[in-house]
């Protein structure tokens, strides 16, 4: 079904890699384009810093609430998504490494899970923590419609590992809907977002998979977030825009980029948690807009 367009509205930048994190005499090609950075995974901790990745070179960034950028680690990898567990700790999903920790402080870096099933991971993409401690994460690795071979794990708090789907083309964002029955994750090969009812999954393996979004043009879904009543919002990277998403589904609001074409993820900020900051890794910029919901509370505020 076709819905009217929603309203658009562009969001601002909040703050710019700044030239001298950009890496220009060792640039790297990915997928044709020529990068010296890749922002990705923002997430905010208990001070109100923004935390985001450089994908292509295995950095973190601290970016304080005045937007000054600061290098808070670098190690050999590729991070890609980033979330503060309760106890303050940094969970990486990392491309390269699997499932990894990374201590504020200090740096260091510590690996959690490398594989499953006795074989590496195929390529960690995203995390997002539920409300009890329970982390799901997605295997993204190369899949893609011509090999739907992608994986969504639930690393239990308890420390049992669940395999809840391995046939989705590409999959990517992942977040918890407000009453935590569903789990969203960004396909980006298939252009759309699944829905996996929990309640059909107490065993660890997923039934009753669903199709929630179905977009069209850009390269597909990235990252997602959730707002406390509902709203899902879907980072399309590729075509620079948010698209926020009703708890049925309808579109209600488009976020424009300002410039570029790479939104790759999201995060509630803000004293009240209605201001929405966006990774643009074409210009290596942070957007943020003004909401008038707040973001879903995380298991970093708990």
């Amino acid at each position: 079904m076709m819905f009217a367009p929603p309203p658009p509205v562009c969001a601002e930048v909040f703050s710019r890699l700044p030239d001298a994190f950009r890496v220009r005499d060792k640039p790297i090609v990915r997928n044709g384009v020529i990068r010296d950075s890749l922002l990705e995974g923002p997430s905010f901790d208990a001070q109100g810093n923004l935390w985001c990745v450089d994908m292509v070179y295995g950095r973190i960034f601290r970016i304080d609430p005045a937007g000054r950028f600061e290098l808070a680690a670098q190690y050999d990898g590729n991070p890609n998504g980033l979330k503060f567990h309760a106890d303050g700790r940094i969970f990486i999903a990392d491309h390269q490494r699997g499932l990894l920790t990374l201590e504020p402080v200090s740096g260091r870096v510590e690996t959690v899970l490398a594989g499953f099933g006795g074989e590496p991971f195929r390529g960690l993409n995203d995390l997002h923590f539920s409300s009890t401690g329970d982390l799901y994460f997605t295997d993204q690795g190369s899949s893609g419609l011509e090999a739907p071979a992608g994986r969504v794990f639930c690393l239990r708090a308890d420390g049992r590992l669940d395999l809840l789907v391995d046939n989705a083309p590409s999959p990517n964002g992942i977040v918890l809907s407000a009453d935590e029955k569903t789990l969203h994750v960004a396909v980006t090969r298939a252009n759309a977002v699944w829905n996996i009812p929990l309640a059909l999954a107490p065993q660890g393996r997923a039934r009753r998979v669903g199709l929630f979004v179905q977009l069209s043009g850009g390269t597909g879904p990235d990252g997602l977030a959730m707002s406390e009543d509902g709203h899902l919002l879907v980072a399309h990277v590729g075509m620079g825009v948010v698209w926020v998403f009703d708890p049925l589904g309808v579109p209600v609001l488009r976020i424009d980029a300002p410039s570029g074409r790479g939104t790759t993820n999201l995060a509630f900020g803000g004293q009240d948690r209605k201001t929405l900051f966006i990774t643009e890794s074409a210009s290596a910029t942070i957007l943020r807009v003004n909401l008038p919901f707040a973001g879903k509370r995380l298991f970093s505020n708990h």
